[in-house]
């Protein structure tokens, strides 16, 4: 996963909460912390993370309940879930991923294994976070090092336009409207106009054009856009 995705871990312990965001930290992730639903809630509100460690028991409102809020909320509903349970049996993790939890975690837990659960259900759900190298028709995207090549040749894009590209790559044939571009590119707590969208489609189609790679983003009418990735 890539390097300073956002965690908010939602965890009543102390120590707990501490020895989880210490190594999703040491593994380079940016850890918001909350001892409860509404502390949650409001973190979420301030900004969205990329995903959410939420324990199930809490005091107040529970973890099932908050998980099933955000899963109701277009806002929210896309961001993945992992729970935190000392519960063992078999409804009580249906009950959890039903709620819409992504995965699940048994107390106790090795460090290692949250590392590698996070990573895994990152890949899954947000594949743009993820630091693996995309390639569609010729064309090559590495979130790692920010270089992109076409055909062989190197792209030089400024950093929106990676962004957008990656972004496009890792959601193929899916059509985006400005407004969830927005959103997902710029965040949704950052107030750009939605013509801003255009410019940079505009910039990254002409750094695409010597290759012919530019065609790879179609303009939808009254829609948006779409990656066409063959």
């Amino acid at each position: 996963m890539a390097a300073g995705s956002s965690i908010l871990v939602v965890e009543d312990e102390p120590a707990i909460q501490e020895l989880i965001a210490v190594n999703l930290e040491h593994a380079g992730h940016r850890v918001l912390r909350a001892a409860s639903a509404e502390e949650a809630q409001q973190s979420i509100h301030d900004a969205l993370p990329d995903l959410v460690v939420l324990d199930w028991m809490l005091p107040g409102d529970s973890g099932i309940m908050l998980a099933r809020r955000l899963r109701s909320d277009r806002r929210t509903r896309d961001i993945p879930i992992i729970m935190l349970t000392a519960r063992v049996q078999e409804q009580e993790r249906v009950a959890g991923l039903e709620a819409g939890a992504d995965d699940y975690i048994s107390k106790p837990f090795s460090p290692r294994e949250l590392i590698a659960r996070v990573k895994a259900v990152m890949r899954r759900r947000a594949p743009h976070l993820s630091d693996e190298t995309v390639e569609a028709a010729g064309l090559s995207v590495n979130p790692a090092t920010h270089r992109v090549t076409a055909n062989g040749k190197p792209i030089e894009l400024g950093p929106t336009e990676f962004r957008m590209l990656h972004f496009f790559a890792t959601h193929p044939e899916r059509v985006w409207s400005r407004a969830q571009l927005l959103d997902e590119i710029w965040g949704d707590h950052v107030f750009v106009e939605e013509r801003t969208v255009d410019v940079h489609i505009r910039r990254l189609r002409k750094a695409l054009e010597p290759t012919g790679h530019d065609g790879m983003i179609e303009t939808v009418r009254s829609a948006g856009y779409r990656f066409c990735a063959s």
